[in-house]
């Protein structure tokens, strides 16, 4: 499995930095954002690291799967399977500030369009 070991996820998924897990499995931990842009806010990440959504999506697809599984467990758990927001930003220009691939389910208010 590949890590880095200045990458602040990967320094998370391997205990060495707190944070509140809600979901972990064998391929992807989840936990809550420091800083929440909705009620419910939490970031699942794979445990390998891979920068982007469009590096994890063209090297391994099957654990591209497995983090919006995540998320969509995530959401259930959180009540709020009826009505949520997964964002993945990809790139600095996105806004991607962890390189370090990351899904944020949002929920548990109106999510407006365009975000605000």
């Amino acid at each position: 499995m590949t890590t880095d070991p200045n990458c602040l996820f990967c320094r998370i998924v391997a205990g060495e930095i707190p944070a509140t897990v809600v979901r972990e499995d064998a391929a992807t931990v989840a936990f809550r954002d420091i800083n929440p842009q909705a009620p419910t806010h939490v970031v699942v990440v794979p445990r390998e690291h891979y920068a982007d959504a469009g590096m994890l999506a063209s090297s391994d697809p099957t654990l591209a799967g497995a983090v919006m599984a995540a998320a969509a467990d995530v959401a259930s758990s959180e009540g709020i399977a009826e009505g949520y927001r997964l964002v993945f930003n990809t790139g600095p220009d996105a806004g991607q500030t962890v390189l370090h691939v990351h899904c944020h389910v949002l929920g548990g208010r109106t999510m407006t369009w365009p975000p605000g």
